[in-house]
């Protein structure tokens, strides 16, 4: 059985064109989408973070209003950028947002995209160690958090308190056990989706991929999913390890689809770099009638072998009409694709 959420991007502009001119409106309008997709009957609500950019950026306000909001559906982040984060700051905030969506947060970390500014971490007071780079430094700031997120006590108690301690040593609060088990590793190389296996975190690959092959994407991420699963078992972790899959599909069911997507001109794969060295295989969009898509997307090797599949959604185009189309996929493609 298929989960299917949707991966907001939360972008907004100023712009006369776009449904989602501030900040604010990103926000909200990120809770009401929540919400209805949940009415709706979707599994997950995820979120992208980008600093420095008029985006998404520091997810556990939101998620924990969201949280507050709903009662069922998952919650989670597509992804957050390690390289940004203070682990125990981070520990403290994701804790009390689980907690208050009643241990609902699926919370996707990585080492993060290319930035919108030279070295944005630099400014959020975090330097690679000697010898080390920025991915390096981002896997170093995971391990720390996963640690964190077992709930086990670290910390010397001052013998003259404010108030009194438990015996032993002390550990963040609030901890939500069991959110340690939902952490998942945005995975853009085999190699990373095999060390995410290992350190006992869930899987998420996107709608690009860093180029280890020349194949398709849809071929590149099942054989990186094959690898996840084989580390996974081998680990012996002794749950099961789940997969994410990011993929933009808009079925065309009324007037508004086509204007929006009728057109769409991305109708295969695309090679692109990411930095000077960098190639990486970009996704196509898939948009047609519903039975010509489930026909597409019956031959995405990836999406047959991922449990959870992420809709990537135009947000600025607003609430109701983001509902729609996770309404149209959910009605008419999702069945066909193991969907309940």
């Amino acid at each position: 059985m298929k989960r299917i959420g949707f991966l907001s991007f939360g972008h907004w502009s100023a712009s006369p064109h776009s449904g989602t001119r501030s900040a604010s409106d990103a926000l909200l309008q990120s809770i009401e989408l929540a919400v209805a997709a949940e009415e709706l009957g979707a599994d997950g609500a995820y979120f992208r973070v980008h600093h420095f950019a008029q985006q998404l950026a520091s997810p556990f306000p939101l998620l924990a209003a969201i949280g507050a909001r709903t009662s069922r559906i998952e919650i989670g982040t597509a992804v957050i950028d390690m390289r940004y984060e203070n682990p125990f700051y981070m520990a403290e905030d994701a804790g009390a947002a689980d907690l208050i969506a009643g241990g609902r947060l699926q919370l996707g970390i990585s080492r993060g995209s290319p930035e919108q500014v030279i070295d944005g971490y630099r400014h959020f007071g975090h330097l690679p160690a000697a010898g080390e780079d920025d991915g390096g430094m981002a896997r170093r700031q995971t391990g720390v958090l996963l640690d964190l997120l077992r709930g086990e006590g670290f910390a010397e108690p001052n013998p003259r308190p404010m108030f009194p301690n438990p015996p032993g040593l002390l550990r963040l609060e609030p901890h939500s056990p069991g959110l340690r088990e939902r952490i998942w590793w945005g995975a853009a190389t085999n190699a990373t989706a095999t060390w995410a296996a290992g350190l006992g975190m869930h899987m998420m690959t996107s709608t690009l991929k860093f180029d280890e092959s020349g194949q398709p994407l849809h071929i590149q991420q099942a054989e990186q999913i094959a690898a996840f699963r084989e580390a996974w078992a081998a680990a012996g972790h002794g749950r099961e390890g789940r997969v994410s899959v990011s993929r933009s599909i808009f079925p065309l069911v009324d007037d508004r689809d086509h204007a929006y997507f009728g057109h769409s001109q991305q109708s295969s794969d695309q090679i692109g770099y990411l930095d000077e060295t960098t190639r990486a295989v970009f996704g196509r969009t898939y948009a047609a009638e519903p039975d010509a898509l489930v026909a597409l997307l019956s031959e995405d090797s990836a999406l047959a072998a991922a449990d959870t599949i992420l809709l990537t959604i135009p947000n600025q185009l607003g609430v109701d009409y983001n509902a729609h189309v996770i309404e149209s996929v959910l009605r008419h493609v999702a069945p066909a694709l193991g969907w309940r």
